[in-house]
């Protein structure tokens, strides 16, 4: 399965869709970016005149990158994708917020497996500002189950 073809599996579309590219994944992890348009309804509440991405948004990022589309590479042998049978959950997240993500910032969020078993893939995350700067990390937990029997 390409890369493009990984992130068109997906569950999500606008405005909730935080990968704009996948550039590694393979057995052990997964590497991909994002930039965070200023025009996110959430900065214009998050904080009045001097904005930052939200934490929860950013764990969102990570969980996509770094769980979900590492999560799709290691079921691509064992779900048809092609029939759109996946649902995907995350089950647990610890996150240590380091430095905020501004408007319009570039992300690069990388993810190591930790396990995967039972359909359960629970990976470290690192997401990395455009300067290199470690913003956050932490551990994600996701569930994957296919439908196509239901």
């Amino acid at each position: 399965m390409e890369k493009i073809d990984i992130i068109d599996q997906l569950p999500y579309t606008e405005p909730f869709l935080f990968v704009d590219e996948l550039m590694e994944v393979g057995e052990n992890g997964a590497v991909g970016a994002y930039t965070f348009s200023g025009d996110s309804d959430f900065y214009k509440g998050h904080f009045k005149n001097h904005p930052v991405t939200p934490g929860v948004i950013l764990t969102e990022c990570c969980a996509q990158i770094g769980v979900v589309c590492l999560g799709i590479y290691l079921l691509q042998n064992e779900v048809d994708f092609t029939q759109k049978t996946i649902q995907i959950g995350m089950s647990s997240t610890q996150m240590e917020f380091l430095f905020p993500v501004l408007p319009n910032e570039k992300v690069t969020v990388t993810s190591e497996k930790v396990y995967f078993r039972f359909n359960k893939l629970k990976c470290k995350v690192k997401m990395h500002n455009s300067k290199g700067l470690l913003v956050c990390k932490g551990e994600i937990s996701g569930m994957f189950k296919s439908n196509a029997n239901a």
